[in-house]
């Protein structure tokens, strides 16, 4: 249920929340592609901007769970609007950074502050539509995430290129005080008021095995399908292309998510959620497995379309089932699951940095082949298992 009337003459909520989506992607996806150019610029070995990278992402994970908890006691808009507030300026920050340690510095605390939002759009449309048609917005939803994905691959890749990759997060950070003052327009939903110590729901999600089962494949999920998407513009540049070259081949990731949303969308009416697990997570098998034959473009092509029926089949499903596993529970647990998806990359990250400082991209991508099996297969068939409450109450 919504608060009051929008004020933005009758805007879709899940306009301005794919508008949220879309600008804390670009943020995420900006960095993978100048990677290089960064390391270079700066004068340090790779690894030592890979792990920057990883510190973005290890906060943005973290700091999931706070605002989820957060949200439930000032409202989810209000705290969107103040977190994208301060994403912006320390995304600007990121621009002015002169070494990796303040680099990684106001990355993390660029990451701490974007965090909140696409979880929180989740939370949202977990609030405000019903579970039967809630995948279906899911998959409009990222909608946002694929043109994100794919600006930011290839902007930022070119940006790299013919100008410097501080003007990647100048974009980024303006974009994300505009998005505040937009979601300015976003009715809040009605929240049944918190009372209790502010960690209960962390109490309660560590007694359902369940929802920490889910939890599970987030974090595995993070490290394997993201850890890919990161590693994939510096695995194609160390195949002799460029940074350009690099982030228009990833940026096909963000196509084929935009493509394969609308498909799932569709498919989500009729298919079983085990279905689009297994599905996606066959995806999530194949397309590291082409990235480990062959590092050069046409390759990554090949992998980042795959990569991105993957996200949409698998990683769509499990957010759903994310909403859905303990109604009562659902923004801390959403931003738990969104949190265990970005600290599973983040320490994917750190643990394979100096094989990427090393080029041993093959290893790092058949490592991500071998974890994405056991994924697939125990994540569709717990969900095929799994009955949502109001299933159980059925005669």
């Amino acid at each position: 249920m919504l608060q009051g009337r929008s004020r933005g003459d009758g805007a879709e909520p899940i306009r301005l929340l794919q508008v949220t989506a879309f600008v804390s992607t670009i943020d995420r996806f900006a960095m993978p592609p100048m990677l290089v150019a960064i390391a270079h610029d700066l004068g340090v070995p790779l690894s030592d901007i890979v792990q920057a990278a990883g510190a973005y992402f290890l906060a943005y994970g973290l700091s999931q769970p706070i605002w989820g908890m957060v949200s439930d006691r000032v409202g989810r808009v209000r705290t969107m609007r103040w977190t994208l507030m301060l994403a912006g300026v320390f995304a600007l920050s990121s621009g002015l950074a002169w070494s990796p340690l303040a680099l990684a510095v106001t990355r993390g605390l660029a990451g701490a502050m974007f965090g909140a939002a696409y979880p929180s759009s989740l939370i949202y449309i977990g609030d405000t539509v019903a579970a039967s048609v809630r995948q279906r917005d899911i998959a409009r939803l990222m909608v946002g995430v694929a043109m994100g994905t794919a600006l930011a691959s290839v902007g930022a890749g070119v940006l790299a290129h013919v100008s410097t990759w501080r003007a990647a997060f100048v974009v980024t950070g303006g974009s994300a005080l505009l998005v505040a003052w937009l979601l300015g327009h976003l009715p809040e939903p009605v929240l049944r008021p918190r009372t209790g110590p502010l960690l209960a729901p962390i109490r309660r999600i560590a007694r359902s095995r369940m929802t920490l089962l889910v939890l599970l494949f987030a974090f595995v999920e993070g490290a394997v399908l993201l850890g890919v998407l990161t590693l994939m513009p510096p695995a194609i540049e160390s195949a002799g292309s460029t940074a350009a070259i690099a982030g228009a081949a990833t940026g096909v990731y963000g196509v084929s998510v935009l493509l394969c949303s609308m498909l799932v969308g569709r498919l989500s009416k009729d298919w079983h959620p085990s279905r689009l697990i297994a599905v996606g997570g066959s995806a999530a098998v194949i397309a590291p497995a082409l990235l480990a034959i062959s590092q050069a473009p046409f390759m990554a092509v090949a992998g980042a379309a795959v990569m991105g029926l993957a996200w949409t089949a698998m990683h769509s499903s499990l957010q759903t089932w994310a909403t859905e596993v303990m109604p009562a529970e659902r923004a801390t647990v959403v931003s738990l699951f969104a949190g265990n998806l970005f600290v599973g990359s983040a320490i994917a990250a750190v643990l394979v940095a100096d094989l990427a400082e090393a080029g041993r991209y093959t290893l790092i991508f058949i490592i991500s082949a071998v974890l994405a099996g056991p994924l697939a297969v125990g994540a569709a068939l717990a969900r095929y298992l799994w009955l949502r409450p109001d299933d159980m109450r059925a005669p």
